[in-house]
């Protein structure tokens, strides 16, 4: 197998004006994606919320919650072209960054089961499961249960 190297990537803060790539990377990820009216609200609220550029292309974005000490990865995606570069790790690095910056100390996120790539990436970065959300997010059958992550930023 050839490693393959991270391209350069560059984040910055997000802006009205990308909200329309952001949705449509969105639309084309998840089956029950995010609408752009979402991710307006995000920054009216002033979430920290963050987009990937790699070449003048949008490759990802993330969105995340401080308050009180801790954080909450909203969410995070990498579009398909992009994914298995190591942008993910990159832009949750950032959000991890913020996080600190903004003098939380513990960070929440919830990943469905069916998602095992990004587990793997959250578990990589030191987060560990803490508990299940039933019926959380919905599915083409249904619902599907939420895995709840934890990473304590500092000790207790």
């Amino acid at each position: 197998m050839v490693a393959v190297a991270r391209p350069h990537a560059e984040v910055r803060a997000m802006r009205r004006d990308d909200l329309p790539g952001i949705a449509a990377l969105e639309g084309a990820s998840y089956d029950f994606p995010w609408s752009e009216g979402i991710f307006s609200d995000c920054l009216k609220a002033g979430h920290p919320c963050w987009v990937l550029w790699v070449e003048g292309e949008m490759a990802g974005y993330g969105v995340l919650s401080v308050a009180a000490g801790e954080a909450h990865v909203l969410n995070l995606c990498i579009g398909q072209a992009y994914r298995g570069l190591g942008l993910g790790r990159h832009l949750l690095k950032r959000l991890l960054d913020v996080a600190r910056w903004n003098g939380a100390q513990r960070v929440f996120l919830e990943v469905r089961p069916s998602n095992p790539v990004a587990q793997a990436l959250y578990q990589s970065a030191g987060f560990a499961e803490i508990g299940r959300r039933p019926n959380y997010y919905p599915a083409r059958q249904g619902r599907e249960d939420a895995i709840v992550m934890a990473l304590e930023l500092v000790a207790p």
